[in-house]
């Protein structure tokens, strides 16, 4: 087992969900009013969406990944309106200091949307069939050890930073008021909005 390509999958996967987009936003909003849980597994949705188009790229799925590249248009469309969608619930929701940890609904309601939305942006898989034909990865080479390594630590690396973004922010939910939740839904549903647009605004251009 080489150990190094499974290092390099958690530092690209990490890297990968690092940068705050609507997915990040959605994470640390639902941390502070529904809990760490809640922002961890929105987190595990979208590092769950990456480590599957990881696969796609790692061995070879290209009729899979041509389809997805090809209904970019509607996926992009999808993805839009579901982060409007997002944004105006958000916006609209009522604060509240108690937690969903111990709601499984709410929680598998928290995956699936980060899970669903993630997968609605088919470049994903461009970037992870470039990172892989760096490696040696790319499809054909036949090498689908090194592949399962590779995805594997995609998954553990994007896993840990939304790990690490839950356990971090959770610190501070006790510290915000009613009022103070109050405007960060507001302002979480500006972002997430502003996301949403900027997809819409991709589409009308394709």
């Amino acid at each position: 087992m080489d150990l190094s390509i499974l290092f390099r999958g958690v530092v690209i996967g990490f890297s990968i969900a690092a940068p705050v987009g609507p997915i990040g936003v959605l994470c640390i909003r639902r941390t502070l009013t529904e809990g760490r849980a809640s922002g961890l597994v929105s987190g595990l949705g979208a590092a769950s969406a990456d480590a599957l188009y990881g696969c796609v790229a790692g061995f070879g799925l290209t009729f899979l990944s041509n389809l997805l590249i090809t209904r970019q248009t509607e996926l992009r469309l999808a993805g839009g309106l579901f982060l409007v969608y997002l944004a105006l619930k958000t916006f609209m929701s009522r604060p509240s200091h108690t937690t969903a940890e111990a709601s499984g609904r709410g929680l598998l309601g928290a995956y699936l949307s980060t899970f669903v939305l993630t997968l609605t942006n088919p470049m994903t898989i461009i970037s992870f069939a470039a990172i892989f034909a760096g490696l040696g990865l790319a499809e054909g080479s036949g090498n689908y050890a090194s592949a399962v390594l590779l995805v594997l630590g995609v998954f553990i690396g994007s896993a840990l930073w939304w790990l690490l973004l839950s356990g971090g922010v959770g610190v501070f939910r006790e510290k915000f008021s009613t009022g103070g939740l109050r405007w960060l839904n507001r302002l979480s549903g500006v972002v997430i909005g502003f996301f949403g647009l900027l997809a819409l605004g991709s589409f009308l251009k394709l």
